[in-house]
């Protein structure tokens, strides 16, 4: 075990204190980068306390240098259930939905006009009565339609073309 002596160190953030009582003037580091007081030169005995690997941000590409590359990343509605359900709003489905732990229907049909479509939750109506109905998108089971569907793969601008049958 190597014995240092304490040497208590104060570390500047721009030219202010720190605000933390008894770090005084944060100025005296350890020799480094500009505007990184405390990193830089890997002090003898302590691997890894080189210079800082530069901020990436999820999904950019590195060289094999380390270089970050900039690219824009492009913006793709996500295949989701309610992003699927909000394309095909004003249409009339059947919701089969399930409901665990109740004793008097644990599995119930709901039919109507598709009016909302959020993260959370589904909401119908009956064209017959007026009634509106809020259901939880987590007892969905699944939902089907009596016409096609619009449906947008993510990355594909416009519905995909239709598979054909050539005879």
């Amino acid at each position: 075990m190597i014995v240092q002596p304490y040497r208590p160190v104060t570390y500047s953030i721009g030219s202010t204190t720190s605000g933390i009582p008894g770090m005084g003037n944060m100025t005296s580091g350890m020799p480094g980068m500009p505007g990184m007081p405390g990193m830089g030169n890997t002090p003898a005995g302590m691997p890894g306390m080189g210079s800082v690997p530069p901020q990436v941000s999820s999904g950019s590409l590195m060289t094999p240098t380390g270089a970050v590359m900039q690219t824009t990343a492009p913006v793709f509605e996500q295949s989701y259930v309610e992003n699927i359900l909000r394309l095909n709003l004003g249409k009339t489905g059947t919701f089969y939905m399930t409901y665990e732990n109740n004793k008097e229907w644990n599995a119930k049909i709901f039919k109507g006009v598709l009016e909302a479509a959020g993260r959370d939750h589904i909401i119908i109506s009956d064209r017959a009565t007026g009634q509106r109905i809020l259901l939880l998108m987590i007892n969905l089971d699944y939902v089907t339609f009596d016409e096609p569907l619009t449906y947008q793969y993510p990355g594909v601008i416009g519905n995909p073309p239709v598979a054909r049958n050539f005879r």
